[in-house]
């Protein structure tokens, strides 16, 4: 019997049956691209991201700095690929550029842009919600949190773009590849620039933050908060974009939500949280074995690499019952999206407001959704899993 592959046009597709089989048959096993490990289950999954000290973080290194791309990514020194004590180091530092009150100050600039594309989206009808939306809104938001000029916001969407196909460039793809050195060269230059100015003038925004942040008379460096302000820009895009998207798809599959909502909206938050849990964002994290463990009643070498399929833990019918249906009055929470212990995403609330505003806009000028495709077509990145496009036609309130 072949092994599954990851990347297989139906696997991408339609992943959940195949990650049900595994959890059924094979929770802990080999899979390609090249036989990694893929670890299935919900409890399973949560015992490897809370032993830090087995279970390396540095797992990750390889899509983000991988050999082919033959320079260093500074987006490689950022607290998603270190480990305790160093992570816990970088996170206690960034912790306040993302309390509760930065994110309720960032609320009203969420709600001016949505409505603002929401109002567009209604005028124009028909959309690539993606592209058209989905990225815009994200983008602003961060340009807002991170205090940038707003218009630079096409150069950063395309910094963002070139920095998620990193991990996924063939190594024979030499011109892709010198695009991709090009734009880390671009982004590196532009941060520096930016720290120098913020150092001569402070400001109120993140990375004066950053700068003036000290814990234990500890200071980040300038290769730190750089690493740090693209892990916003990256993962704080691809994510929460992604999660608009799943989103509105999910609306325009099941119209009835839209009613429902619009009369009951306290259970936005929970339509949310279904939401991450039935199409999360993020499908995939990777560790790294630093010894030989056993995990799940199987003996894992030390040095694998480790994929954590957040996707399968989040179907995981000894956790969320009846959990293929799509089912926003259950009770389950679906935390897992954003990571678990040491990892757990700082963003997450930033998100979560963004998706509920988000959603409060749509829901107020937009009766329906009707997708323009007769099936969409998936990406190919292991990490996330999202429609390369969604082509929507939005009928009016």
């Amino acid at each position: 019997m072949s092994r599954l592959n990851l990347f297989s046009p139906d696997v991408r597709e339609n992943p959940y049956p195949f990650y049900a089989e595994l959890r059924r048959s094979s929770p802990v096993c080999q899979v390609d691209p090249n036989g990694i490990w893929v670890v299935t289950r919900y409890d399973d999954i949560v015992a490897a991201l809370k032993n830090t000290q087995v279970f390396s973080s540095a797992g990750m290194r390889a899509a983000t700095e991988p050999p082919h791309l033959q320079r260093h990514n500074p987006l490689s020194d950022s607290p998603i690929l270190a480990d305790p004590p160093r992570h816990t180091q970088l996170r206690n530092l960034i912790n306040r550029a993302f309390t509760p009150a930065t994110v309720s100050s960032l609320e009203p600039h969420m709600r001016s842009t949505a409505a603002s594309l929401v109002a567009d989206l209604v005028q124009r009808r028909r959309a690539e919600f993606i592209s058209e939306f989905a990225c815009r809104a994200q983008i602003r938001l961060l340009v807002q949190l991170i205090g940038l000029d707003p218009s630079l916001e096409k150069q950063f969407v395309r910094w963002t773009i070139d920095m998620v196909s990193v991990g996924t460039t063939s190594p024979e793809d030499h011109a892709r590849l010198d695009e991709v050195r090009r734009t880390i060269d671009e982004m590196e230059q532009f941060m520096q620039e930016l720290l120098a100015s913020r150092r001569q003038r402070m400001e109120d925004d993140l990375v004066s933050e950053l700068l003036r942040s000290r814990v234990n008379d500890a200071a980040l460096t300038d290769k730190d908060v750089i690493a740090l302000l693209l892990l916003i820009l990256v993962a704080g895009m691809e994510t929460t974009e992604t999660l608009l998207t799943h989103m509105v798809m999910l609306l325009a599959q099941r119209p009835v939500w839209m009613d429902r909502l619009r009369a009951e909206p306290a259970l936005i938050p929970r339509f949310i949280e279904e939401v991450l849990r039935f199409e999360p964002p993020v499908h995939v994290t990777m560790r790294l074995t630093l010894a030989e463990t056993e995990l799940g009643g199987v003996r894992l070498p030390a040095h694998a690499m480790i994929a954590l399929l957040l996707g399968s833990g989040l179907r995981d019918e000894t956790r969320f019952p009846d959990a293929d249906s799509f089912d926003p009055e259950r009770r389950a929470q679906a935390s897992l999206a954003f990571g678990h212990g040491a990892h757990f995403c700082l963003g997450a609330l930033l998100a979560r407001t963004q998706a509920r505003v988000v959603l409060e806009e749509l829901l107020r000028r937009c009766r329906r959704f009707e997708l323009r495709a007769e099936r969409l077509e998936w990406n190919s990145v292991l990490n996330t899993r999202c429609p390369r496009a969604l082509p929507i036609e939005v009928i009016a309130a």
